[in-house]
């Protein structure tokens, strides 16, 4: 795949909406989603305070051992999703490159169909934008790109758990705090 005779000839977007023809469905990479550390930390000494109230009514019950919890080092390096670069070219011949991030159905964009993309920014000058909505005006399509964010990555349990631990500490705090 010889990208550098394409990479010289397509311009970035600047415009929030861009109709164009599809020219190009290139090769998708994986990128990861970033995870904050501060963010993390709190959500996981949340989470601790109801991993240990659990961990003690196991070992008062006997009810054996513990969940297969992740590491701190898994949960912080994030999930990855797919990015695929996609090139356009509107009605001028102009040939644009955009970046589509996650998975759509495999039907749904083809070489040539005119689709209307909903664009945004994504805060780096050397990369285009990410399409957050495409219209296929060929097939009559809207569709809407997915990718995993760090709270899905979190998943629901843990996030539960530091809801709890959260809701536990306050109450205690509000206890200590009134006697």
């Amino acid at each position: 795949m010889d990208v550098t005779s394409y990479s010289r000839r397509s311009l970035h977007p600047t415009g929030r909406i861009l109709t164009a023809r599809v020219a190009r469905l290139m090769d998708g990479y994986p990128r990861e989603v970033r995870v904050g550390q501060p963010v993390l930390v709190m959500v996981l000494a949340a989470a601790g305070v109801v991993g240990l109230l659990a961990k003690l009514v196991r070992a008062a019950l006997s009810a054996g051992s513990g969940t297969g919890r992740r590491k701190f080092k898994e949960l912080k390096k994030g999930p990855e999703y797919l990015v695929t670069p996609i090139r356009l070219r509107d009605e001028n011949g102009r040939l644009y490159e955009v970046e589509l991030h996650g998975h759509l159905p495999q039907s749904a964009l083809h070489p040539a169909d005119l689709v209307q993309l909903t664009l945004r920014d994504q805060g780096d000058p050397d990369l285009p934008p990410k399409i957050e909505r495409i219209v296929n005006l060929t097939t009559g399509q809207l569709l809407r790109p997915r990718t995993a964010t760090m709270w899905s990555h979190l998943g629901p349990p843990l996030l539960l758990q530091a809801v709890l631990g959260a809701l536990l500490l306050t109450g205690l705090a509000a206890c200590t705090a009134l006697t």
